[in-house]
This record gives structure tokens, C-alpha cells and sequence, in this order.
């Protein structure tokens, strides 16, 4: 009878985290975003000026991210590496690669849409 237990909690789990990621990959979010480099991350990795890669307050690590500047039209693909920004209105930090390639050198309106899902939610 125990194992029956663990078998039907288990798959609760596995529907739960499917649900999870599927609502996840239909998202997008829309506000500022800005640049920073130079830092370690909170995954231990830094962000290097020439990496695509960006910081958001709750995508989990590993989470490719399409960019979208509202104003240009341009789009980045950016793998999530660090949390932040921290600053009300603003939903992505960028590398200044990361920002060059939607047109910009600091703050830009930006719409977000997950592309795939990271396997780390925080360290």
C-alpha cells in the first residue's frame, strides 16, 4: 500500500511541473529593460559585456527568453543566468550584447516570451 502512495503522489508532482512549465512557455511579460555586465551571477557564472545572456527576478536558470524591443522591432535570444533587475518597472537586465542586438545602449521597452523552460530555479 506505501508504494501505491508514492506512485500516485509522484505523478501528482509530474502533472503539477508539467502544468507549471506549459503555462510558463505561453507567457509574456512586457516592461524596461536594462543592461549590466561584469558581475558574478547568481548561478556562479559572470556576465560577460559579449554573452546573450540576462537577469530576471524569477525564470528559472536556464530559461531561454526571446527580447523583443517594442520600438525597433529587434529580438534576442537570452539565456537566463542571473536574478534581478531589482528597480520597479524593469524585467530583464541584458548584457550590453544582449542590448545591442535589440538597439540599445540602456534602458528599452521590451516584451518577453519564453521560448523553453531551465532545469534551476535559484542557488
Amino acid at each position: 500500500m506505501k508504494g501505491r502512495r508514492i506512485t500516485i503522489f509522484g505523478m501528482g508532482i509530474l502533472i503539477a511541473v508539467t502544468s507549471f512549465s506549459s503555462s510558463l512557455l505561453a507567457d509574456t511579460q512586457t516592461g524596461i529593460a536594462s543592461v549590466y555586465s561584469g558581475e558574478q551571477t547568481a548561478n556562479g557564472e559572470y556576465a560577460h559585456a559579449t554573452a546573450l545572456t540576462a537577469a530576471h527576478r524569477t525564470l528559472p536558470f536556464g530559461t531561454m527568453v526571446e527580447v523583443t524591443n517594442t520600438q525597433t522591432g529587434r529580438s534576442v535570444v537570452v539565456r537566463i543566468n542571473d536574478r534581478g533587475p531589482f528597480v520597479r518597472g524593469r524585467v530583464i537586465d541584458l548584457t550590453p550584447a544582449g542590448a545591442r542586438a535589440i538597439g540599445s545602449s540602456g534602458l528599452a521597452p521590451v516584451r518577453l516570451t519564453v521560448l523553453s523552460i531551465g532545469t534551476r530555479s535559484s542557488t
